[in-house]
């Protein structure tokens, strides 16, 4: 829309211009990054800022920014600049208000001058009210709408729903692996301080307590085991489980397949009948919904049989997290079965080995390229008639540097929170990369959490109730 400004000399007393807005969390996330103000009791979500009817108000600065809009685009218009506003703040507004802004032309200042009365108001209760003195442009100036750049705000609403899930559960004893290096020690440090876990730290006792000299970490009350090796460390997290003293694992500063060589041996290690197997769970700001990747860090060539478990591993995950039946995209390059591609004859069995029964709990559909899996619009285009196309929950990849390479785009491009877990197992066994901050081996912990619990007991601690609120946020 291109919009033209009014000079001094076109201006009326008693011009008025109007907009309507409604509140949005956005808004005020917007606002607190620009302004700086990070006063919780603006931030939705924010349960110290939550007022004693549970809203959060909006900032009042904010309603009172909302007058240059009109000034600046509609009256004068582009061109025009502020010389003072006068507020008073009446009342509040909170997330889903509807409210009307208004200025009105009230006395013209030869030679430049124009002072209009500025109120915002929720239906006919004013908010905000003041005066503005504005200097209009001398000559018409034009303004085209749809050149700014597109904001995106970054929110990761899934691991707070998660975490929520498991006030209610008691922290989950987990035998921390080597966690000799501060990230690893941050990340046990922190799911004991949010009482996830509590965490029992083995390797070797002066490295943790330098680390944590070092980066002003509180031990205390924190119990270690003193292990010289990163094998004995390993293999001690291994047999506190056998022995009924620890209910998850986790990685700390060593290598993968160090701790995995105790875990799948198969005298005194943890294998079930089940092939383990890896699954990221990743909470991207432009998904809807959570979306499991698997397998990106252990299957390195999956054969048809391995795929069965990796498919089922994943679908008692989701279920475990609260998605009741999930939607299984099998990926491929392509949508079609191709008897030159082994990938869509392995999605193609997998989709009726599901309808067959043999893989249960989820719906199971393939094969599907990427973007038909999680784009509706990609999967209509294509014209793909299916329960999963475009809404796919799990994402099972067709080899490890495939599903290696998606989970670190969609960490890294598309700003997505992740937590990783192998399953198979007989416990959790949470498995992050090294590089891992704390916010994901926090995450880790809470899927962990909530895993061991639907092993437990069958049933998942995230309640529809949960994923109604989020919605609704």
């Amino acid at each position: 829309m291109t919009r033209i400004s009014q000079t001094y000399d076109e201006l009326s007393i008693g011009d008025t211009a109007s907009i309507t807005r409604v509140v949005t969390p956005d808004d005020l996330y917007v606002f607190a990054h620009v302004s700086g103000n990070l006063n919780p009791l603006h931030l939705p979500g924010s349960r110290s800022g939550e007022t004693q009817s549970g809203q959060n108000p909006a900032p009042s600065m904010w309603l009172g920014s909302l007058f240059s809009a009109i000034l600046g685009n509609l009256l004068p218009g582009p061109g025009t600049l502020y010389d003072s506003q006068v507020l008073r703040f009446r009342g509040r507004a909170h997330v889903g208000d509807t409210v009307t802004v208004t200025v009105r032309v009230e006395e013209k200042r030869p030679p430049d001058i124009v002072v209009l009365s500025t109120r915002v108001l929720r239906g006919d209760e004013i908010l905000v009210d003041g005066t503005a003195e504005v200097q209009p442009p001398e000559k018409h100036a034009v303004f085209t709408e749809g050149f700014l750049p597109e904001l995106t705000v970054q929110r990761h609403r899934h691991v707070g729903r998660l975490m929520a899930a498991c006030e209610a559960l008691p922290p989950l004893v987990t035998a921390v692996v080597v966690p000799e290096e501060e990230n690893a020690l941050r990340g046990a440090l922190a799911g004991a301080r949010n009482k996830l876990i509590r965490p029992v730290l083995i390797g070797d006792a002066a490295k943790i307590a330098a680390v944590a000299r070092t980066c002003g970490l509180d031990l205390r009350g924190i119990a270690i085991e003193d292990v010289a090796s990163h094998d004995a460390a390993a293999a001690r997290a291994v047999e506190m489980v056998q022995q009924g003293t620890a209910g998850a694992v986790m990685k700390g500063h060593l290598h993968t397949d160090e701790l995995l060589r105790h875990v799948v041996k198969s005298q005194g290690g943890l294998r079930t009948a089940r092939r383990i197997s890896h699954v990221f769970v990743m909470d991207a700001p432009a998904l809807p919904e959570l979306v499991l990747v698997t397998d990106a860090a252990i299957n390195i060539a999956p054969s048809l049989e391995d795929k069965v478990d990796i498919v089922q591993n994943a679908i008692d995950l989701a279920q475990a997290l609260g998605i009741a039946l999930p939607r299984v995209g099998i990926i491929s390059a392509v949508e079609t079965v191709n008897p030159k591609m082994q990938s869509t004859i392995d999605a193609a069995s997998l989709s009726k080995m599901a309808e067959r029964g043999q893989i249960r709990g989820g719906i199971v559909d393939g094969p599907l390229a990427m973007d038909n899996a999680i784009s509706l619009s990609a999967a209509r285009t294509k014209g793909l008639t299916s329960l999963v196309a475009g809404r796919a929950d799990v994402l099972v990849v067709p080899n490890l540097e495939a599903g290696n390479i998606l989970a670190k785009d969609l960490t890294y491009a598309a700003q997505a929170e992740g937590a990783g877990i192998v399953l198979g197992a007989k416990v959790p066994v949470l498995l992050t990369s090294r590089a891992d901050d704390e916010g994901s081996r926090l995450f880790s912990c809470a899927v962990a959490v909530l895993y061991a619990h639907w092993l437990t007991t069958g049933e998942s601690a995230v309640t529809h109730e949960d994923a109604v609120k989020e919605a609704a946020q």
